[in-house]
């Protein structure tokens, strides 16, 4: 079983990053808010699980082992699999996901797409017994490097991300044109921006 992976990082997408670990590079997916506080050569760690289909292998990568965890909880309700449950890591932390659940917080489970009203009640009554207490910190653990991503071509990197999330094409253009405009010339940082899309997207 893999739990971790470390190496320099030698390629970075909103969902994806690729590490160089003993010159084999290793794709993860991972969350929006997990690759924007990485940069690319650097040597880091995340956290990993691995997904194993009859026709593939798929490493996911995560800031820290409580992530992980939640991921891996979350695959044993019916109908999550790991893209969703990615999903729901990508539109709430996971205390904010033990939150929802311990408190049967429908409306913001169906803010992660794929997840309908039915699908957040059968989460609550699968998982409200599983994720464990709320610790109190939210916000994600921040990585070696920082905490921002580059700049250049934010609307992209959240384009994608939006698109990899299941959002259609049309809706994530007006969601990111209705986040821009709160953009006044400062560096915006791609994870808080993708938030404010998919809280766009939710309305």
């Amino acid at each position: 079983m893999i739990t971790f992976v470390r190496g320099q990082v030698a390629a970075l997408r909103p969902t994806e990053a690729v590490l160089d670990v003993g010159g084999i590079g290793l794709a993860l997916h991972c969350t929006p808010a997990t690759t924007s506080a990485l940069h690319l050569g650097e040597s880091v760690q995340l956290a990993a699980s691995l997904v194993v289909r009859e026709d593939s292998l798929t490493l996911y990568g995560f800031a820290d082992d409580d992530e992980r965890t939640v991921f891996e909880l979350l695959q044993t309700a019916s109908g999550v699999g790991p893209r969703l449950a990615q999903a729901m890591l990508s539109v709430h932390p996971p205390d904010e996901l033990r939150r929802a659940v311990a408190t049967e917080d429908l409306a913001a489970l169906t803010k992660v797409p794929g997840i309908g009203k039915k699908g957040a009640q059968r989460i609550v009554i699968e998982l409200k017994d599983k994720l464990g207490a709320v610790s109190g910190t939210s916000a994600a653990v921040a990585l070696p490097g920082g905490a921002t991503a580059p700049a250049a071509g934010w609307q992209a990197q959240v384009h994608e991300a939006l698109l990899g999330l299941g959002w259609p094409a049309r809706d994530a253009d007006r969601a990111i044109e209705s986040v821009a405009a709160d953009v006044n010339g400062t560096d915006p940082d791609v994870a808080a921006m993708l938030k404010a899309a998919l809280r766009t997207l939710a309305k």
